[in-house]
């Protein structure tokens, strides 16, 4: 997957970006953030960035945000950013199934399938390049 150059200021501007996103993500799920752990946070800019968080309760999350739909996931047997990327690759192959198994003839339903699944595929090539974990 070829890099896209971004300066340092459109660089820090995506971050901030992104890392907006999974907050607005994790409070339309009702969960509040208390703070990220960076160590443990990835970015792939322009395409993903895998952000770990905890919540005001206490409890971890993984967020993805960037070139694709903003999700979550508990934090559980993913134990790093890497792992979580195919987490959710496979989490998005899932759900496009289901949407397509139901037959909807609703064609928003059917184009989020084929975004799930696109997306779905790019992150799973992120995941498995081993020069995005050197």
């Amino acid at each position: 997957m070829a890099s896209e150059e971004l300066s340092q200021e459109q660089l820090s501007e995506w971050v901030r970006e992104q890392y907006q996103r999974a907050n607005k993500h994790l409070a339309e799920q009702g969960v509040l953030f208390d703070s990220v752990v960076t160590e443990e946070s990835r970015y792939l800019a322009p395409y993903v960035a895998v952000w770990k968080i905890k919540s005001t309760e206490g409890k971890y999350y993984w967020v993805i945000s960037g070139d694709l739909p903003a999700d979550a996931i508990p934090y559980a047997s993913e134990k790093n950013a890497k792992d979580t990327l195919r987490a959710f690759s496979m989490r998005w192959q899932l759900q496009a199934e289901q949407i397509l198994q139901n037959n909807t003839n609703d064609p928003l339903r059917k184009d989020f399938a084929a975004l799930l699944i696109t997306k779905a595929e790019m992150i799973y090539a992120l995941f498995a390049n081993p020069k995005n974990w050197q």
